[in-house]
């Protein structure tokens, strides 16, 4: 169980998020220097050099909104300039790209995030660069929309799968189709049918959060509060449920937990965007008060279970089902040990928590109750205070990775294991170093007392 610290404050991780931002900068000149683009996008390090792999093309927005959060953190001209000539010259396919579920990575991590700058007044206003934003966002909705399986109790966006797979992570896709829905896009099907993506993003979300999230109440045998599963299953022909699966977890009845992450930063944020929906809106689709309990009952559930079920530094390790965990004894608690010889951590499952666990605890703070708002942000605090430090931070300047000990598929087995152990350790992968970044971008805002940073900041 992660251990809080009650006397932990934004501020006190100030000198940290300092060494970090140098970092940060290092990192991204590193890749832009060696990288060679042409294999494909960047995905995770082997020996601290950046790989691709392709599987699908879900990481390019995360290398170029990289450079985005890190000039709104810094201010360093050279960033904005890198990330706004990579994003016209490269994101284009992205955004037409209908065999993915990865549209809120992509596409809001890079036009969204510049859009963003504009409106916050980070950079200066310009009508064409804003129109161009906005239409690849507009864009990038809709397509993203169009993978959509209906289902007895509503439908969802189904994952590259096919229209039987629901994946948790998807929930942070349906950003794309919540800002294409507020910049006034008319997304039509066949016969001039007009699509409501608002209704899409909605059924999406409460599918997620019926079918990805347990809550111990004897669904399945393996029913515990707040666990997900990677992957749900249906019969596209009749529309019913038929089981719980993974890709990149150890079973479908174990929680991967950058799965899980996913879940808690989803639905924490998707709790925040609903707030500013008017009550009208979303009258038809089941009411704004009804919609936000069962997505506060997700997100409570989710980050019980992470808070629960990870060492006491706050970094959890791949699966909580992971055979070789029961050979490490009381693992959760100590802290975790990316060195072990039984089973890796994963960091970038932390960084992502991490904001799903103050997102909600702010908003608990804000519109629920203090008290137990406090419990989710200190867990969030405890968990950046460990990533900023070794052996979490990269600070090798040989490294192009930002976060060490990080994992993308162990399952499948791509994941670099050094010599002479048995587990893999010590690499870095695109989402983690994008997600930590955007953690620590949250807590500049918070300790600066600046605006307070959400991805819809690029259409308010």
């Amino acid at each position: 169980m992660i251990l809080i610290d009650k006397n932990l404050k934004p501020a006190d991780l100030s000198k940290k998020l300092k060494r970090f931002w140098q970092l940060s900068g290092e990192k991204i000149h590193l890749i832009e220097k060696q990288y060679d683009e042409s294999k494909g996008s960047p995905v995770f390090t082997v020996n601290g050099k950046y790989s691709t792999r392709g599987w699908t093309e879900w990481t390019q927005g995360f290398q170029y909104g990289s450079a985005i959060l890190h000039y709104d953190a810094t201010g360093e001209e050279d960033m904005l300039d890198y990330a706004r000539k990579k994003t016209i010259e490269k994101m284009a396919p992205h955004l037409s790209h209908i065999g993915v579920h990865d549209h809120g990575f992509n596409n809001v991590s890079t036009y969204g995030n510049l859009l963003r700058l504009m409106k916050e007044g980070k950079i200066p206003y310009d009508e064409w660069e804003k129109n161009f934003y906005e239409l690849a966002l507009k864009i990038s909705g809709a397509v993203q929309a169009s993978r959509w399986t209906t289902i007895k109790e509503g439908g969802f966006i189904h994952s590259f799968n096919g229209a039987h797979s629901l994946f948790v992570d998807t929930i942070r896709s349906c950003r794309a189709l919540t800002l294409s829905y507020i910049l006034g896009h008319i997304f039509k099907g066949e016969g001039d049918v007009k699509i409501n993506m608002l209704e899409r993003a909605m059924l999406h979300m409460k599918a997620t959060a019926k079918y990805s999230v347990f809550y111990g109440e004897g669904r399945d045998s393996f029913d515990v509060w707040g666990r997900t599963a990677h992957e749900s299953i249906f019969n596209v022909k009749d529309g019913n449920f038929r089981c719980p699966g993974t890709q990149q977890g150890y079973s479908g009845f174990t929680t991967w937990t950058r799965g899980l992450a996913w879940a808690m930063c989803g639905f924490a944020e998707q709790l925040e965007w609903i707030e500013t929906i008017n009550t009208e809106e979303l009258a038809p689709l089941g009411g704004k008060e009804a919609l936000k309990a069962i997505f506060l009952h997700a997100a409570r559930a989710t980050c019980d279970f992470y808070i629960a079920t990870t060492p006491v530094d706050g970094v959890p390790y791949w699966d909580t089902g992971a055979p070789g965990l029961q050979k490490m004894g009381d693992y959760m608690d100590r802290k975790s040990d990316p060195f072990n010889s039984f089973e890796p951590v994963d960091s970038s499952a932390a960084a992502i928590a991490s904001q799903g666990l103050l997102r909600l605890g702010r908003y608990l703070t804000d519109n629920v109750d203090q008290e137990e708002g406090k419990i989710y942000w200190l867990a969030g605090l405890k968990v950046i205070d460990t990533l900023l430090e070794e052996p979490y931070l990269s600070t090798d300047k040989a490294h192009q990775g930002l976060l060490l000990h990080t994992i993308y598929h162990r399952p499948n087995g791509w994941d670099h294991v050094p010599e002479g152990s048995k587990i893999p350790y010590g690499e870095s992968c695109m989402w983690g170093d994008y997600h930590i970044r955007e953690a620590c971008l949250y807590l500049d805002r918070i300790i600066s007392n600046g605006k307070y940073y959400t991805y819809f900041n690029c259409v308010k």
